[in-house]
């Protein structure tokens, strides 16, 4: 491609995401006029000559400033790249990102290069980053604390408009006052600079910073001798994989559109930017090791068939590792009914199947007489052999035990590997926030979904009661949570006594296998009313007719177990409703939990869950002691984007770095 004599940078207005490639050509003109007497656009616009003199360095600050994301590679619209006397741009105004190279202090030359996003894949693209971008200030409560990164420790005090420009937006950070009696500073922040402000996740209430002190520089550069030295424990731990490459794989795109055009809802922009996240993996020589996080009936489970898909076509094994038969069920029921019509076997692996079934399935897998294979641990049994696997899927990870976790380590140092979850456990979201782990978050609900209306009060029966009367006038069914097996029977006779016409099912981990099938079959056909049940329930269950949940005692459940159980109903357009009760007396540890549980009752609130879960269990439990001042100094946000930049730096040889 030949060179630019200039490049045009719009900044990340929100406002402009939905502008296409077309109209930014039609009004360059116009826009370049409109910088020398508009507020609006000479602080969202940046023009770039060839031969130029300005230094890297000033065009890095530019580029932060109108809220560019700097990153490694630049793969995407809205990032920006530098290294030395190169820096890449994807502008958002562009088709292509730009490649900027200096001669000293002179942008000697503009080259544009290739990009893989089609104009409606930008389109969808900049309608979900407009999403994310703005998700912050649908959560971010007046009064909270966040953390600037130039600045420190603030209240967020609401947005203003721009006195100059109506339709300029500012967030109002809340500083300490200059002195004694004073009122205290205010910091307006454009709309576009929103990522340098991150919620304050700590573990103690933090001092507000005062604005213009030095005190906020040193507690960086205090916090980067403590963030440098996790930094290479990590990078020793993720070493060993680093360096292994496999052939890429190539994709067979008409097996792909065939699945595409088989799915019978429309894609959300998360799932679709998942899917291109794993293609990008697939078809690069290092072999994937990607979470997909996502809420309960977000779409996860479509992301995982059409990456098993992908890896089949090649003539590859896939291995679905779920945690519970009753999830491998679901999951063999979903990919054989989606991939009837392709030239796949897909087989099922359980301990629900005959002796007989698991060593044929066995002798097919050696033999490669079989494509894709759902199981639970099972499959990770010593006898369990593989012609040629290439892709494990494993759901929800953080539910084997220390033994599936040790074979699964051994699997993972040479397979593409593909994790989901809608609550990443703190050592999963440690390595995530690190930046040693990729992430593709599916946050955006299905169309229609509405939130969980969520109640944490005291056990009273006469709530519960009408609870249960309430669902069943619309002829819905419930779960109810208890979890202890000893006295479920209590339960279901204090159930009964409330209404002794309700047909009840009970279900737990001792029943055998056939009791179990059974009754879980007799409550999907509705002849049953209520399922009185363990936390057997967690994982697996796709049953649109349950939209109530009543948990008798929340105080017994972590914070992602409570947010994944409340996944199980509201799975369509019904309003569903969430009951956690817990008794009169509470812990500190508990009542934060049942807050947050509250808090986080918002459509795709499973990413911002585990983060909180990880607040609440405390920095020195997941981090160590030695790090847990400097988040605390500094937020768990800011903490790790630091952790991340430390990381890149030390894996490119470098030792000096920049925030």
């Amino acid at each position: 491609m030949n060179s630019l004599s200039e490049v045009l940078v719009i900044g990340l207005e929100p406002s402009l995401y939905n502008k296409g490639i077309s109209w930014f050509k039609e009004n360059t003109t116009r826009i370049k006029e409109a910088t020398k007497k508009d507020g609006f656009w000479r602080n969202s616009t940046f023009i770039l000559s060839a031969n130029q003199k300005i230094s890297p360095g000033e065009v890095v600050r530019i580029f932060d400033e109108l809220g560019y994301e700097k990153v490694f590679e630049v793969q995407k619209p809205g990032q920006f790249s530098a290294r030395g006397g190169l820096i890449d741009i994807f502008p958002i105004n562009e088709p292509n990102p730009i490649k900027i190279e200096f001669f000293g202090n002179v942008a000697e030359r503009l080259m544009p290069n290739p990009s893989r996003f089609s104009e409606p894949e930008r389109e969808r693209f900049l309608k979900n980053k407009f999403l994310k971008d703005t998700s912050l200030l649908k959560n971010l409560k007046e009064g909270e604390y966040v953390v600037h990164l130039d600045h420190g420790i603030g209240l967020y005090q609401g947005r203003t408009k721009s006195k100059d420009d109506p339709n300029q937006e500012y967030l109002t950070l809340e500083y300490a006052a200059p002195r004694p009696q004073a009122v205290p500073d205010r910091l307006f922040v454009p709309i576009r600079q929103i990522k340098k402000i991150t919620r304050y996740l700590g573990f103690k209430t933090p001092v507000l910073h005062r604005l213009g002190s030095q005190i906020w520089e040193q507690t960086k550069t205090r916090a980067k001798e403590t963030v440098f030295k996790l930094a290479r424990e990590l990078l020793e731990l993720y070493a060993q994989r680093e360096i292994i490459r496999r052939a890429p794989y190539p994709l067979n795109r008409g097996w792909e559109e065939e699945l595409e055009a088989g799915f019978t809802y429309e894609e959300t922009p998360d799932q679709l930017s998942a899917v291109e996240d794993i293609k990008r993996d697939l078809t690069s020589e290092k072999p994937m090791d990607r979470l997909i996080c996502g809420d309960v009936g977000f779409g996860k489970t479509e992301v995982a068939l059409r990456s098993a898909i992908m890896v089949a076509a090649t003539g590859r094994q896939v291995a679905l590792l779920a945690p519970t038969t009753i999830l491998a069920d679901q999951h063999f029921n979903t990919f054989q009914k989606r991939l009837q019509n392709f030239p796949v076997k897909v087989a099922l692996m359980t301990r629900l199947e005959t002796k007989q079934k698991q060593l044929q399935v066995i002798r097919q897998l050696q033999q490669g007489a079989i494509d894709i294979v759902i199981g639970t641990h099972r499959l990770l049994s010593s006898d369990t052999k593989f012609k040629n696997l290439g892709l494990l899927i494993i759901d929800e990870e953080q539910r084997f035990g220390v033994k599936q976790k040790e074979r699964l380590k051994q699997l993972k140092t040479s397979l593409d590997v593909l994790s989901l979850s809608a609550t990443p456990i703190p050592r999963t979201l440690k390595l995530i926030l690190s930046g040693l782990k990729p992430v593709s978050l599916i946050q955006t609900a299905p169309a229609e979904r509405l939130p969980i209306k969520t109640f944490i009060e005291p056990f009273e029966l006469s709530q519960v009661k009408e609870a249960l009367e309430n669902e069943l006038k619309r002829k819905g069914q419930i779960f109810w949570l208890h979890n202890r097996i000893e006295t479920l029977s209590i339960i279901e006779d204090k159930i009964q006594s409330l209404l002794p016409r309700l047909k009840i099912a009970m279900v737990h981990g001792r029943l055998n296998e056939k009791q179990l099938r059974q009754v879980m079959n007799d409550f999907r056909e509705g002849k049953k009313q209520l399922l009185l049940a363990t936390t057997i329930i967690e994982n697996g269950l796709d049953l649109t007719n349950v939209n109530t949940l009543i948990v008798d005692d929340a105080t017994r459940l972590g914070l992602a177990q409570a947010h994944q159980l409340r996944g199980r109903i509201g799975r369509t357009d019904v309003q569903a409703y969430a009951y956690f009760f817990y008794p009169h007396q509470l812990t500190p540890q508990a009542k934060q939990r049942l807050e947050a549980l509250k808090e986080y009752q918002f459509l795709g609130a499973g990413f911002e869950i585990a983060k909180k879960d990880l607040e609440i269990r405390g920095a020195g439990n997941i981090l160590g002691h030695e790090q847990s001042g400097a988040l605390n100094q500094l937020g768990l946000n800011l903490y790790c984007q630091m952790l991340a930049q430390v990381v890149e730096e030390l894996s490119q040889g470098k030792i000096h770095f920049e925030l």
